[in-house]
């Protein structure tokens, strides 16, 4: 299913005048990963499949699951979670743990929801590296620098296709790491993140 997943992501974004280039690299190796996006367009979803080479399990909103066929798709592949309720969101974040004692990536928008502010980024939440932490694997950043021009989050009836970029970030250890870490890495991890959007979005 998620070989499908990126599949049609791939088609979708080519049809639609968007495809996406890559820069920096994926690291190679069975290596497991959290990867932490920014999160400012309903497209991000759909290039963070088109551009991921591994198979990965991304936490997603219950909502994402009711859009036409790649809601179908999405939701098979996603963990979802509905915000509204407490007890469903841990048993969202117990799916992605479980994900990775299986072997799994998993990916996480770590602020929450979109980015609606004049920063680079909104402040993150700490389950993206609390888990990371917890399960000593590295976090992955990835940056979408151009998709809130190509689909805004406040018009999600109007897509202008163009140029579509997806920025892979040095993966950060987390060996060693503690869970009284957990507000340095994320601190750490969003302060590398801003800085490269920032250079990102002024090219």
């Amino acid at each position: 299913m998620w070989q499908l997943s990126r599949l049609w992501a791939r088609i979708w974004l080519l049809a639609t005048g968007m495809p996406v280039t890559t820069s920096g690299s994926w690291p190679g190796g069975d290596q497991q990963y959290v990867v932490v996006a920014n999160h400012v367009s309903y497209l991000d979803p759909i290039v963070l499949f088109a551009t991921i080479p591994f198979c990965f399990r991304p936490l997603a909103k219950y909502e994402i699951s009711k859009a036409p066929l790649f809601g179908f798709i999405y939701a098979r592949v996603a963990i979802l979670v509905d915000r509204s309720n407490a007890k469903k969101k841990a048993e969202s974040v117990h799916q992605l743990s479980q994900a990775i004692h299986r072997g799994h990536s998993i990916s996480i928008y770590p602020e929450g929801t979109f980015n609606e502010s004049s920063e680079p980024t909104k402040a993150f939440y700490d389950g993206a590296f609390r888990l990371a932490i917890e399960h000593q694997i590295p976090v992955l950043p990835v940056l979408f620098p151009d998709t809130s021009r190509r689909w805004h989050f406040s018009h999600w009836w109007k897509i202008w296709p163009g140029k579509n970029r997806a920025c892979v970030l040095k993966p950060i250890p987390t060996n060693g790491m503690t869970l009284e870490d957990v507000k340095e890495l994320r601190e750490y991890v969003r302060t590398q993140m801003d800085a490269a959007l920032l250079a990102l979005t002024s090219e």
